[in-house]
């Protein structure tokens, strides 16, 4: 891919190449190219170390929905390629970014699996944006997307869906987002908008606007809209999406070995037993054996050792009152981070740490009762998490979650 970069820009390229083959290299997998360096650098405006934590967010997020070794022309990737429920249009704004919409009255959640129907959506929407995001002209000049509402029903929005494409394009994808525009949102849009809208940084809350059709013209000009949006293009995202087929049938992506790195470690039981480990029946004759005072002693025995990791962020000044007890702060190296970094003088810190589950790694989270300063980090972070299920076993955390939300009338 033949473009013109500036000096610096080369020079911070090359910085990221170092950096990320050396990590490619340790894990034995291909090295990354330099256009895929550019890509994810241009997303960041050549800031080295944040397209370092873009690549791995979108590495991650890829492997956490299944999102590799996709083939466009095997169903059921072909037909939602093909459905026009997600496409990029054949001309650009007149900033040169490109444009993609989603049509929400096409999406059926509740017709088949809600979970593979949101799965295939997302690989779908993936594999166009990467195609589109290929192009120098979208990497320099950035993505706006539009989502047009129009004609849909409650029955046609999923939470979870909307969720996770908000993810994907507020900090997943190597690709510069210049607006957001909500399209004809139903009365009944509002609720969900604005649980979802606090999960935005203040800088891309900017740029979302809930328009109707016709102030969507007021942000591109009919020549740049399908006639569905009252612009001049004959809707036509069948062709459209064909135009993009090309570019991976067939071939493999160079990142699946890559995007799998994590998936490969954690195969099998990340607490498989080992020589001198006990079984079921030992266990039980073990414990007996102790007896309350001996499983006390044996506890503080080993609460006394030292961990092996750092106590930085849960020891930081800033974030001292977000502790509930200050002898039980959480390891930097598990602890789980906060999306919304630094947004009215806030850390990315709470007290929570991942933990390890059987043939599952980080399949818990183990965290203190929320206080009053911290119960709206504790529910971003059930909203962040996914979490379903919420297990308190002292009559403390329930206390301060009931009188927390009958302060906020929850």
């Amino acid at each position: 891919m033949a473009q013109a970069l500036t000096q610096e820009e080369e020079q911070a390229t090359h910085r990221f190449l170092h950096e990320m083959n050396a990590w490619t290299s340790f894990h034995s997998v291909p090295p990354l190219s330099w256009d895929v360096a550019v890509k994810f650098l241009m997303a960041r405006k050549f800031d080295v170390v944040r397209a370092i934590e873009l690549f791995h967010s979108y590495r991650e997020t890829r492997q956490r929905e299944g999102i590799v070794r996709l083939n466009p022309l095997q169903e059921p990737l072909l037909s939602e390629l093909l459905s026009g429920k997600f496409t990029v249009l054949s001309v650009r704004a007149p900033t040169g970014a490109s444009i993609a919409i989603f049509t929400a009255k096409l999406h059926h959640p509740a017709r088949k699996n809600s979970r593979e129907v949101q799965h295939t959506v997302l690989q779908a929407l993936f594999y166009l944006l990467d195609r589109t995001v290929e192009s120098v002209d979208t990497q320099r000049n950035g993505l706006v997307f539009i989502y047009d509402m129009g004609g849909s029903q409650y029955s046609n929005f999923e939470l979870e869906l909307s969720k996770k494409i908000l993810s994907l394009l507020r900090g997943a994808f190597p690709a510069r987002l210049k607006k957001v525009l909500i399209v004809s949102p139903p009365v009944w849009f509002r609720v969900p908008y604005s649980i979802i809208s606090l999960l935005l940084k203040e800088k891309l809350r900017e740029r979302v606007h809930m328009v109707s059709m016709n102030e969507l013209l007021e942000h591109l000009p009919p020549q740049c809209l399908p006639e569905s949006l009252g612009g001049l293009l004959p809707w036509d995202p069948g062709s459209w999406n064909c135009l993009l087929l090309p570019a991976r049938a067939g071939k493999p992506d160079p990142l699946d070995d890559v995007v799998l790195v994590l998936a490969e470690g954690q195969r099998g039981s990340v607490h498989k037993p080992g020589a001198g480990s006990m079984t079921l029946s030992e266990l039980k004759e073990h414990t007996n054996s102790l007896g309350r005072r001996g499983i006390y002693e044996e506890y503080e025995m080993i609460r006394n050792e030292k961990p092996e990791g750092t106590f930085s962020a849960a020891m930081a000044v800033v974030n001292r009152d977000r502790n509930r007890y200050g002898d039980v702060p959480c390891l930097d190296q598990t602890r789980v981070k906060l999306k919304r970094v630094n947004w009215n003088d806030r850390s990315d810190y709470i007290n929570a740490s991942f933990m390890d589950g059987y043939l599952q790694k980080n399949m818990y989270i183990g965290t203190q009762g929320p206080m009053e300063n911290t119960f709206q980090d504790f529910w971003q972070m059930v909203w962040e998490q996914n979490v379903l299920v919420i297990v308190m076993t002292t009559r403390i955390c329930r206390f301060i979650w009931w009188s927390d939300c009958r302060k906020q009338s929850c």
